[in-house]
């Protein structure tokens, strides 16, 4: 994507279901689980790279000994700097103690990183700080192990507000409102519900203390904790909880907008956020990696065995489009398919954009995501050509040049946009950062007929259009083309994502920006303050009265109209060639993608009632001139 954006951070869990003794047996190791943590996560490390943090429980330990343990960093490298400070620990201990190195039950209690479940997750910071004390996994700590709540996730929620009143109406005093910190405490405090409730019922019948221990962690109903706790969450999540006693879940939002899968064998119950990651730390058959069901846990006991169980009403699923299109990895083979026939279903589109001239054209894509949708869209080119072949040997008898010439001929394609650099705004004069900008990509020369061939550069997505007008444009235009053509794989983003991903300012949108020069062009920029107002009335209503009102924004234009506007946009004065935007259509890509036709950033369409009332609030603030965040 030209346009960078944040987005979904990524989890791993992992629960040993043999005894540590069967892994250094089999597997040669005390660090089975370790080495598959690692790569689980180092194969997801996409989903985050401003923090990486790890969180292990040693189940059934001795009174005494500590039984759990979190590492987290926020260094260059998370994931690297994590697993070295993990491997330092069992290194030394392997010199100082040889002889106990493959003792599983002496390292249980004497070492740590050694216990049986595991959990790891990677961040994007979409909002906050970057510091240490905003990695996950988190910890709410307690005397009673089975008190003890670790929780890390890929989650946003958009009635932060609203649960934090609530924290404070059951009697606790939050920290900080963010829903990191409404999240563990809102579980938390249904787990310290459930213990209690379990504590009175088994004290009542006569057991003692150390009886209704060993009673707690064998009946806490972990789905009962969760009905209780999200039952008014608003968002898109998927959340991985560990309890101190052993047993694990993974929750995911009613409307499986956050991503989480699972594979389970004999030796294993894994969940991460993306397939590929599980395929390759496993080596398990892709369709024996399951997807988690909206509005269900998958719910590991103490004793290693699983259920996924319903803990909230299902809503229609929305799974994010975003996921398909750029963030998750590709050798994923249904994404792969699904940006391959991104691709391909543009092909219509450019050629009108081309005028049909396959001989002044030259292909290319803006490294390196789009690859996979570039090769679609020549597939589709391809058939378009054979087409056009079989048309004129059937209609009009041939030469034997004019044959050859017909058979041999292909689309020109060339690697035009090349990164060149990582820019580092460290001049604060705004013309000299833009001339940084400028460089950050680099083109490959004399392969352009000069002003006679049309460029078609296919991308991820246009989000604010700032990559394009400020470097890719320029530089292409060195190359001299009569006619530049942007092709997005992606509809046009419209609207704020308040799920996850870190889109979350009306005035950063490109599209946005053409739909107001457009109200202006039409005099019509009244729409701007009548929208302003309902969105002023809507916000002090429930949320499931709420509707989107910004759309009406859009609603004079059409599609093509809108994206002319940001043509002219991204085009600065001094750029000679014509330049066209050509963005996918919303029905193709639910097309391409149909089990993931989550499209609120496109559409509006917002799968629950917190989309509607953050999209209102975002507008709010743009009118008011305010830069911060809707949510």
């Amino acid at each position: 994507m030209s346009d960078f954006i944040r987005h979904e951070c990524g989890i791993a869990l992992i629960r040993l279901r043999k005894p540590l003794s069967y892994y250094i047996e089999r597997y040669g190791t005390p660090a089975y689980a370790i080495n598959r943590l690692y790569l689980l996560m180092e194969k997801q490390h996409n989903r985050g790279q401003d923090g990486a943090g790890v969180a292990n429980i040693v189940i059934n330990p001795r009174p005494g000994n500590p039984y759990m343990h979190r590492v987290r960093s926020v260094k260059a490298q998370p994931i690297a700097h994590i697993f070295k400070k993990v491997g330092k620990v069992l290194r030394k201990i392997q010199k100082k103690y040889p002889d106990k190195y493959l003792n599983a039950n002496w390292l249980k209690n004497n070492v740590p990183y050694t216990g049986e479940l595991w959990l790891g997750h990677l961040r994007y910071g979409t909002f906050g700080g970057n510091g240490i004390e905003s990695v996950h996994p988190f910890i709410r700590r307690s005397n009673w192990r089975s008190r003890n709540l670790i929780v890390a996730g890929n989650f946003n929620m958009t009635n932060v507000d609203e649960q934090f009143e609530k924290l404070i109406s059951l009697g606790q005093h939050p920290e900080a409102k963010a829903d990191t910190v409404t999240v563990l405490e809102k579980i938390g405090h249904f787990l310290d519900t459930e213990n209690q409730r379990l504590f009175d019922h088994y004290n009542q019948q006569g057991f003692d203390n150390q009886e209704i221990t060993t009673l707690l962690e064998k009946h806490i109903d972990l789905q009962r904790v969760l009905q209780r706790a999200c039952k008014d969450f608003d968002g898109g999540y998927a959340m991985a909880g560990l309890t101190g006693y052993g047993a694990a879940f993974v929750a995911r939002d009613p409307a499986g907008i956050r991503p989480a899968y699972y594979y389970a064998d004999d030796e294993v119950v894994v969940v991460a956020s993306e397939k590929p990651a599980i395929k390759t730390a496993f080596g398990c058959q892709y369709n024996q990696i399951q997807e988690i069901t909206p509005g269900h846990a998958l719910i590991i006991d103490k004793e290693g065995d699983y259920r996924m169980l319903p803990f909230t009403e299902s809503l229609p699923k929305r799974s994010c489009s975003f996921e398909r299109i750029y963030f998750s990895r590709g050798n994923d083979p249904e994404i792969y398919q699904e940006r391959k026939a991104l691709g391909y279903l543009l092909r219509d589109q450019i050629l009108k954009a081309i005028d049909y001239d396959l001989n002044n054209t030259v292909f290319s894509y803006i490294p390196n995501t789009a690859e996979t949708a570039f090769l679609g869209l020549m597939q589709g080119i391809e058939e378009f050509l054979i087409e056009q072949r079989k048309k004129a040997i059937a209609e009009r008898k041939l030469s034997a040049k004019d044959l050859e010439s017909v058979l041999s001929f292909r689309p020109r394609v060339e690697k035009l946009v090349i990164k060149d650099a990582k820019l580092r705004t460290f001049i604060t004069d705004d013309a000299h950062r833009d001339d940084l900008v400028g460089h950050v990509y680099d083109t490959t020369y004399e392969v352009i007929k000069k002003r006679q061939d049309t460029i078609v550069v296919i991308d991820d997505s246009i989000v604010r259009g700032t990559t394009l007008e400020k470097s890719i444009i320029n530089m292409l235009e060195k190359l001299e083309p009569k006619r530049i053509v942007i092709v997005s794989s992606a509809p046009q983003i419209r609207f704020p994502d308040c799920y996850g991903i870190d889109m979350s300012r009306m005035q950063e949108f490109v599209a946005f920006r053409a739909a107001r020069e457009l109200l202006k062009e039409h005099k019509k920029l009244y729409l701007l303050e009548e929208v302003y107002q309902k969105c002023l009335d809507a916000v002090k209503l429930e949320s499931h009265k709420i509707v989107n009102h910004v759309k009406e924004i859009y609603a004079p234009f059409t599609y093509e109209q809108i994206s002319d506007k940001v043509a002219q946009i991204v085009k600065q004065p001094h750029i000679q060639a014509e330049v066209k935007v050509v963005y996918q259509t919303v029905e193709n890509l639910h097309r391409a993608c149909p089990n993931h036709i989550g499209d609120w950033y496109f559409t509006g369409d917002y799968p629950t009632p917190g989309g509607n009332y953050i999209v209102n609030k975002a507008f709010i603030k743009f009118m008011e001139g305010s830069h911060e965040r809707a949510y």
